[in-house]
């Protein structure tokens, strides 16, 4: 069983597509197919049910992913821990935010941090809170930023200053002429919230919580899994949101959104890293430019000594 084996059959797996797994790391499909043919052949397993023109994982195949992933986590350390003796000349970091983060705060520290370090390649995905942090756990990640709470022993958490949530409106809705909201007016509109498992949706039930209230008392219209649908839903109409003042911003300026004034609490940002996992050099610079970096660097000394 080689490496290369390794990482075409958890590109499969999580793609349930060869033809995508392949196209994706950039191999051809009777190569990707040979490599998941040669693993069953050699261990007398079949990982994968092939179903008319798909192909889904079996049992044994769902086990072999996951202790195939952690495998792929350690070396991807080990190479790390090389690549950090060139010092910050070459190697990668991998970093998996939250939406609100991805497309409204990190970019901005992601430019200064390819500035900085042209030959550290960046690679950049986005999720909602539970996937950025289950992708750390894993280690698909070497590094996650999420906006909700979450509660993984396996992972360290480090707090860094966030965002502020508003309630929106359009121009038109029955509230947009409130200065001013009380939590009975909550109860008289339909809303618009991002999907279980987002950071947004969380913070929002938190501050419910606070008010004797769940989400549960409100009139949910939609859930929607991106904070641009949630915005163009407010937008025309179908309802309030509880949103980030960076994902509101645009539509505050053209007009499109109003935000009546209700005391939300400020929020802040999480940094994810797997406790027994090494933290690059790239990684704590990343950290230092975002102001984390000297919780992290004293992590990391911790654990060495």
């Amino acid at each position: 069983m080689t490496l290369e084996q390794l990482r075409i059959f958890v590109a499969v797996a999580e793609r349930q597509h060869v033809t995508q797994a392949a196209h994706e790391i950039n191999i051809t499909q009777s190569a990707a197919s040979s490599a998941i043919a040669a693993l069953e052949e050699r261990y007398a397993v079949k990982l994968f049910d092939r179903i008319g023109r798909r192909i889904e994982l079996t049992d044994a195949g769902r086990i072999f992913l996951s202790e195939a992933r952690s495998v792929l986590a350690q070396a991807a350390t080990a190479e790390k821990a090389l690549a950090d003796l060139a010092g910050l000349k070459r190697g990668s970091l991998s970093v998996y935010a939250s939406q609100t983060i991805v497309n409204y705060w990190l970019p901005p520290f992601l430019a200064m941090f390819h500035k900085r370090y042209p030959d550290i390649h960046l690679m950049l995905k986005a999720g909602n809170t539970q996937q950025v942090a289950t992708a750390t756990h894993e280690g698909t990640a070497d590094i996650g930023f999420i906006e909700g709470v979450i509660d993984d022993p396996h992972l360290s958490v480090r707090s860094i200053e966030g965002d502020q949530p508003i309630i929106v409106v359009s121009p038109t809705h029955p509230l947009a002429s409130n200065a001013k909201l009380e939590p009975n007016d909550l109860l008289k509109t339909k809303w618009v919230l991002r999907e279980p498992g987002s950071g947004t949706r969380g913070e929002f039930e938190a501050a419910l919580k606070s008010l004797s209230m769940t989400l549960a008392d409100l009139d949910i219209a939609l859930e929607l899994p991106s904070n641009e649908a949630v915005c163009a839903a407010v937008e025309a109409g179908v309802g309030a949101t509880a949103i980030s003042n960076l994902v509101a911003e645009a539509g505050l300026l053209s007009g499109k959104l109003v935000s009546p004034e209700f005391p939300l609490p400020r929020r802040s940002f999480y940094v994810l890293h797997h406790k027994e996992r090494y933290a690059s050099q790239a990684e704590l610079a990343l950290l230092e430019l975002v102001g984390a970096g000297v919780k992290t660097s004293a992590r990391r000394r911790e654990r060495a000594v």
